[in-house]
């Protein structure tokens, strides 16, 4: 299990490197909701999410071979995106494998980046080449298998305790389980009154599929939010969920969109929608618990463009 002695030297590491994102209360949310909200801006990060923090840090892990050798991710965007950027930065080859539906976007930024990226059917079969090219010699910058980028993640738990005021509970989005293990593990520590709660959307649902069966197991992905759709949770994930997190709530694509839209109207926020489903999860939890309580959004990226969100908005009914 990660502890915060990792997160705080992963904290020590990637200083200088990526962005203490602001911790701000939000007026347009808390009127929304009926309850006192804060958000972390994670959408400010380098690249845009998240993900540069996890990757920095296991980038200036490697070895002098290793650097030499390069790296391999595998990812639905964000985390591919994020190891580019942060290795040619730290001058390190990069190689991303991404399935065809990522974002173009994202497939554009890698490439600018001067990653190679090799694009495959689908997530299941992204994760097959990483294999095969971690097995011809590359290193793996795996976006949440990892112990190493689960500490580096937490930082954004370790940011949040720090700066945020009193809350009693924090929404974190769920893909790989990487964020908010590191999440719930800083909190955990330094805020253990605070609930923490995962957020997935249907059809890429690999956490609560974990916790229901016992375990990990591959999941069958049907999600518009592919930033999220992950196969599988993997070991190291689930026992950090399962141990320190308090539920993962399942929202639907609509909502997850009407949520990103929502973010825009009353907090000046443009998210993507793995940022926009803690909106209805939110919701859920003042209809669950009343309005005695303060709530910690985690808005981990905002990497969608304006021909995304109109694609989804027509396809859902929302213009």
């Amino acid at each position: 299990m990660t502890g915060i002695t990792q997160i705080e030297a992963a904290a020590g590491r990637i200083a200088g490197h990526v962005v203490r994102t602001p911790t701000v209360d939000s007026p347009g949310l808390t009127a929304l909701l009926g309850v006192p909200v804060t958000a972390k801006l994670e959408l400010l990060q380098r690249t845009g999410s998240f993900k540069a923090r996890g990757a920095t840090a296991k980038l200036l892990s490697l070895s002098e071979a290793e650097r030499a050798a390069g790296v391999v991710a595998v990812s639905g965007g964000n985390h591919g995106v994020a190891v580019a950027v942060m290795a040619a930065a730290l001058d390190v080859k990069a190689t991303v494998v991404m399935p065809r539906t990522a974002p173009a976007r994202s497939l554009a930024a890698a490439e600018e980046a001067g990653a190679m990226v090799r694009l495959t059917d689908g997530m299941d079969s992204a994760f097959s080449l990483v294999t095969e090219l971690r097995d011809q010699g590359l290193t793996l910058v795996h976006p949440f298998d990892d112990p190493v980028v689960v500490a580096a993640q937490g930082t954004v738990g370790l940011e949040l305790a720090a700066d945020a005021g009193e809350l009693t509970d924090v929404l974190v989005s769920v893909g790989g389980g990487g964020l908010i293990a590191g999440v719930a593990a800083a909190l955990r520590a330094l805020r253990p009154g605070v609930r923490v709660w995962g957020v997935e959307t249907e059809g890429a649902e690999a956490m609560s599929r974990a916790l229901a069966a016992g375990g990990p197991r591959p999941v069958e992905l049907s999600s518009v939010v592919t930033t999220l759709s992950a196969p599988s949770v993997s070991r190291l994930t689930y026992d950090h969920v399962r141990e320190l997190v308090t539920e993962v709530l399942v929202v639907p694509d609509r909502e997850a969109i009407e949520g990103c839209l929502a973010l825009a109207e009353h907090a000046k926020l443009w998210t993507e929608p793995a940022a926009g489903c803690l909106l209805p999860a939110a919701r859920r939890l003042v209809d669950r618990i009343g309005r005695d309580i303060r709530v910690g959004l985690v808005v981990c990226g905002g990497n969608a463009t304006p021909a995304d969100m109109a694609a989804w908005a027509d396809r859902f009914g929302l213009r």
